[in-house]
């Protein structure tokens, strides 16, 4: 595989982000720093139960990995989500249901996966003999501008191959799940400049002992219904989101079932919030431009500096922990990214400040305070895969206002 994304791929990329005005500091409310003096995470506050060790401090979880072949080599992969209600709990995972639409005008988005026998212990699971994978090679390259977004340069560290998805079904099944693949190999694994990692894996341990193998990797941080929550990124659509993200870029996921489809018929996506020019602060920004300023994102994630990498603090729709079953339960990992512009007389206006919901989101963009890159309409740029962990204070419940432009 080519090792180097074309300048004219990149940059094509970002023309989305262009156009975007200058940012003014604005006046930020005071924001509650939950759980301050914690640093693990209650069991209670998990909802990817199959997770632990959420250490707030570090920005770290510990998560089981699973063993794989792809074209003959070892691979290990990620369960996070599954679109049937019995084998999620079974396995410790969220409950996405939508992801059984991710198929819809897009078959090569599901990987189709056959079972080897499994061996050693006793009950054991089988060996997943999946059709493609990521390359993890690639230098990853993010070199903020003046402004911290869009870059001067930008590059994804981790590519996925013509037949990589993770969003799988084994043969002679219907259920979808979500098994990212997160390393390539037999050790030793590469978790400072992750030549064979994905570029959020901070350590492996692959023995099978009493807790299995696992991988500890770098959280992002964000929001769901005025709440903070933790969450994984492991795959986007768009390579300079994909550098962003630390993600494996998986181009084909743009066409996954739809843009703009929410809770439509249909969709496999949910929709999750990404502003352009929010506010800088170190302490209450929000947005790429603040990323880009504060978030380090030109350094390798490592156990040493994972405490000091940033996140764009994006809001997340329907989280699985709302109390309306419909909303929980339109929760997806493939996520609608809806990126925001404050316009000039809004951040005139300080209006620009970090927003927690998503029905606040859309009805600042109903009031015509919010709009896409260079103006254009609000909707849909790209889609990441992003499986939330945990909250972090208070359990999300339900949206903080109505939706009053029903968007």
């Amino acid at each position: 595989m080519n090792k180097n994304l074309s300048k004219t791929k990149l940059v094509g990329a970002l023309v989305l982000l262009a156009g975007v005005g200058a940012i003014s500091a604005g006046v930020l409310p005071s924001v509650r720093k939950a759980s301050a003096d914690m640093q693990y995470l209650p069991d209670d506050h998990l909802v990817l139960k199959s997770a632990r060790d959420v250490d707030l401090k570090a920005g770290t979880v510990v998560i089981p990995i699973h063993r794989g072949v792809a074209n003959g080599e070892t691979v290990w992969y990620l369960i996070t989500d599954v679109s049937d209600y019995g084998i999620a709990h079974d396995l410790n995972a969220l409950y996405a249901p939508k992801l059984a639409n991710m198929a819809i005008d897009c078959p090569e988005c599901v990987q189709t996966v056959t079972l080897g026998k499994p061996t050693g212990k006793f009950n054991n699971e089988a060996i997943v003999h999946f059709q493609g994978a990521p390359d993890f090679s690639p230098t990853r390259v993010y070199r903020p501008s003046g402004t911290g977004f869009p870059p001067t340069a930008a590059a994804p560290g981790a590519v996925g191959d013509a037949h990589y998805s993770p969003f799988v079904r084994i043969a002679g099944s219907n259920v979808i799940y979500n098994m990212p693949i997160i390393a390539t190999g037999n050790g030793p694994f590469d978790v400072i400049h992750h030549t064979n990692t994905a570029d959020r894996v901070l350590a492996m341990d692959t023995v099978q002992d009493d807790d299995g193998p696992e991988a500890t990797m770098l959280l992002a941080r964000g929001f769901d219904s005025g709440q903070p929550i933790v969450y994984l990124s492991t795959e986007a659509s768009d390579p300079g989101a994909a550098a962003v993200e630390r993600a494996t870029y998986v181009p084909l996921l743009a066409h996954a079932s739809f843009a703009n489809g929410d809770d439509n018929l249909g969709s496999a996506r949910e929709r999750i919030f990404v502003f352009v020019n929010g506010v800088t602060s170190p302490d209450t920004g929000q947005g790429l431009m603040f990323l880009g300023l504060n978030g380090n994102l030109g350094k390798d994630a490592t156990l040493a500096n994972a405490a000091t990498l940033g996140s764009p603090m994006n809001v997340q729709g329907d989280f699985p922990s709302l109390d309306d079953p419909r909303h929980a339960n339109a929760y997806s990992p493939l996520w609608d990214v809806q990126l925001g512009v404050w316009n000039d007389a809004a951040v005139a206006a300080g209006k620009n400040v970090r927003q927690t919901d998503e029905n606040q989101i859309l009805n600042l963009v109903g009031e015509g305070d919010i709009t896409g890159p260079g103006g254009a309409a609000y909707g849909s740029a790209f889609v990441v895969n992003c499986p939330p962990v945990a909250f972090v204070d208070q359990r999300p419940s339900a949206d903080l206002a109505k939706n009053v432009f029903n968007r």
